[in-house]
């Protein structure tokens, strides 16, 4: 296939020098120029797939997690959570550093004759990034609406906890230390004294592996909204000139890249 990195915007002339040699078709200026790029954007979207099924793994492993009273089970269910954050972390930073290539590539391709700045080709390339940056931002909404959700259920799940072994409401005092410590033994002194320790201990022991299990996924998910920070202010900056050509121009093209997609197969 042609190298469309190097190759110049220009119209090809005679030959097949103008013609797709996979795809047996002339191809013009704009359509040269845009296929790798589209190439390097379905890379991406394939990465997107991944965080979708990370996410869905994280989901899935918190609603288990939610039901569980022993420790060895909270225990294993942490280590599966923190494996999958970590993948999530990972991927994220991957898709971060090929948006950044987007972006430097974008501005290479300027230099092309017929692919000046604002030009078609331009104009769809510069949408169609932008339309993968909001996707990042989107994605990072969802890891934080989960982030929200895990907080709020560990805290009703401590309070039905303690309840079960107390027999009263804890205050919300009571609970905000346990969410900040994860050590409580003090609070069920009581009921160890009139059940024994050994019955108790087997909650005390599945709170902290909660507490711990909750503590470290709030930490990983800060440092993947870092990694999405700068690309959501960027995203919120160029959010109007993300909705005006990515309408009238990115559509179009993307028309285009599909048809051609379609005679290859």
């Amino acid at each position: 296939m042609n190298n469309l990195l190097t190759e110049s915007c220009e119209i090809p002339r005679g030959g097949s020098q103008g013609r797709d040699v996979e795809l047996g078709a002339p191809m013009n200026s704009g359509e040269l120029c845009l296929q790798e790029f589209f190439v390097k954007v379905q890379e991406i979207d394939k990465q997107y797939e991944k965080l979708d099924k990370l996410l869905k793994m994280l989901q899935d492993a918190h609603e288990e997690s939610r039901t569980v009273t022993k420790a060895p089970a909270m225990k294993s269910i942490k280590q599966r959570m923190e494996k999958d954050i970590d993948e999530v972390l990972r991927v994220a930073r991957f898709i971060k550093g090929k948006i950044d290539e987007l972006d430097k590539d974008n501005l290479a391709n300027r230099q092309k004759r017929g692919c000046r700045k604002g030009s078609g080709v331009d104009r769809s390339r510069v949408a169609t990034t932008l339309a993968v940056k909001k996707k990042l931002k989107d994605k990072m909404a969802e890891f934080q609406i989960l982030k929200e959700r895990i907080q709020q259920e560990y805290r009703e799940v401590i309070e039905r906890r303690v309840f079960t072994v107390t027999g009263t409401r804890p205050d919300e005092e009571t609970i905000d230390r346990l969410i900040d410590t994860g050590d409580s033994e003090q609070i069920f002194q009581k009921a160890i004294q009139q059940q024994g320790r050994g019955q108790i201990m087997s909650t005390v022991s599945e709170i902290q592996e909660r507490h711990d299990a909750v503590k470290d996924m709030e930490k990983k998910l800060l440092d993947l909204q870092q990694v999405f920070l700068d690309m959501a202010v960027l995203v919120n900056a160029q959010g109007d000139m993300l909705d005006n050509i990515e309408t009238q121009v990115a559509e179009p093209f993307h028309r285009i890249f599909d048809q051609r997609h379609e005679q290859s197969r």
